[in-house]
């Protein structure tokens, strides 16, 4: 018996739906009632950190007023400054949370939270207080590993892998707001590879979930009970929750706490370039259909790039089989790169694509500077002018990109607000001469810290009041710039 054509449409129709709310019902993961059975394994594993760092009391460096004999403000001010005069230094403490990555002991945290701490406490949800060690910390992208000593097995809690969480995702977040101990809040992932600013290697989970003050180094949930973050800012104008607040990814956090735990600090991968977004205009001038990759701004000297091939101007659009959608997606890629790899680069030059072929170095190896040099040439330091100068090494010829030709006196450090700073002076700038006040306005090569000193002194006492130097700018070519070295 055939069906009319009013039914077949009506039971095709109605199949379909059935279909799709099959799909829907079979690909949606099954929210539970209640997240307390959830919540009830994991909250053993979060702990509440506490720190303690001895500051100079802010009343030490005060001025001992000097009053005339029978002044009544004489015995008030007298009583005062001996009350405050023995503390010299005090305690300051600083709560934050974190958690067990290890039944032996080890717990993850935001370097912010233990700061330049002298004590560190983690107290468990039990109220059982341990000291704790600190393993290795990483400012870059703040995070920091701790370690704590226990008679028994800890509980602990497992990563998951937050590349596979999506924008909708539900998500819980366990901390120690405003040092109230162990609190739970709920909600979702609000977007991903947020760039708020913080550092080079910004890629932020963002979630609606209540954060605020304490809850800094805590973990981020799915609802599989695994971290897939750990909370670390927050967006408030007000200083509380307002439903913005952002989370380190656990695919950027694991590589970083295996380096700690492994070695006590990071080993990043290096590439050795300086680079900058590709705008639409950019795009259009170098006949790129769309706006991306990651333009090469400059070329450290004796780096992998330079030793591969790669040239300023080059956009490097792909690394290690990575595409770079976004010039910042650059660093974090190299980042999290093993060092030694030989890894592929294709860059865009010239209207075409070229590959290269670099052997990553080490960040870290790159950025060093020996603390015993800094230490030695503390007196290179001129005070008056806030200029902190070295001899050009190797190592800082590279760190800087300073050309080969260049040879002259570099500025490491220019003071906040100095007379330097307010010329334009910046670190990796280079004094190439001294303009002498004759006739000829010869200019006397420098090439060590202490002729620039001698010539600042000997300005001084001929009653100078301008120093007029020649300086090779960073990335820039040389100029010259007036120092006024006198009060007159």
């Amino acid at each position: 018996m055939r069906l009319s054509f009013k039914k077949q449409i009506f039971f095709f129709f109605n199949l379909i739906f059935f279909l799709v709310v099959f799909s829907f019902s079979s690909n949606s993961k099954e929210l539970p009632d209640s997240f307390s059975d959830l919540i009830d394994k994991l909250m053993p594993a979060v702990v509440n950190i506490s720190t303690t760092q001895i500051i100079e009391d802010k009343y030490s460096n005060l001025p001992q007023f000097q009053f005339p004999p029978g002044s009544p403000f004489e015995d008030l001010f007298k009583d005062f400054f001996n009350n405050q005069s023995p503390q010299k230094k005090r305690k300051a403490t600083s709560l934050g949370s974190g958690f067990v990555i290890d039944e032996s002991g080890y717990i993850v945290t935001n370097n912010h939270v233990i700061g330049n701490a002298d004590e560190i406490e983690v107290m468990f949800q039990d109220e059982t207080t341990l000291k704790a060690e600190l393993i290795g910390n990483d400012p870059k992208v703040d995070l920091a590993l701790l370690k704590v000593k226990s008679d028994k097995k800890l509980p602990f809690i497992k990563f998951g892998d937050s590349s596979k969480s999506r924008v909708g995702d539900w998500v819980l977040a366990i901390g120690n707001p405003y040092g109230l101990g162990g609190t739970v809040t709920a909600g979702i992932i609000s977007a991903k590879s947020r760039d708020i600013r913080m550092g080079q290697y910004d890629s932020f989970i963002q979630t609606d979930a209540s954060i605020n003050r304490g809850n800094s180094g805590g973990p981020m949930f799915n609802i599989d009970g695994q971290v897939i973050g750990i909370n670390t800012a927050i967006f408030s104008p007000s200083g509380g929750s307002v439903g913005i607040g952002f989370a380190i990814p656990s695919e950027m956090a694991i590589p970083v706490i295996d380096q700690l735990k492994k070695f006590g600090k990071t080993k990043r991968g290096w590439l050795g370039v300086r680079i900058q977004p590709v705008t639409d205009d950019i795009a259009e001038a170098y006949g790129l259909s769309e706006p991306k990759g990651a333009l090469v701004a400059s070329v450290t000297s004796n780096s992998p790039s330079s030793k591969s091939g790669i040239k300023p101007g080059d956009i490097i659009l792909e690394f290690d089989g990575k595409e770079i959608s976004k010039s910042r997606d650059l660093p974090r890629f190299v980042a999290s790169t093993k060092i030694g790899k030989k890894v592929q680069v294709v860059v865009w030059r010239s209207n075409k694509s070229r590959s290269f072929n670099v052997i990553l170095g080490e960040l870290e190896s790159f950025e060093k500077i020996d603390k015993a040099q800094v230490i030695k040439n503390k007196r290179n330091k001129i005070e008056s002018l806030g200029l902190q100068l070295n001899n050009i090494t190797s190592a800082i010829r590279a760190q800087f990109n300073i050309p080969k030709d260049v040879n002259g006196v570099i500025i490491l450090k220019v003071d906040r607000g100095s007379l330097a700073e307010k010329r334009g002076l910046k670190s990796g700038d280079v004094i190439l001469a001294i303009v002498n006040n004759d006739a000829a306005r010869t200019h006397q090569k420098v090439l060590t810290p202490i002729e620039v000193i001698n010539a600042v002194k000997k300005a001084k006492n001929s009653g100078k009041n301008i120093l007029l130097l020649y300086v090779h700018h960073l990335n820039s070519s040389p100029g010259y710039v007036p120092l006024k070295i006198t009060d007159k």
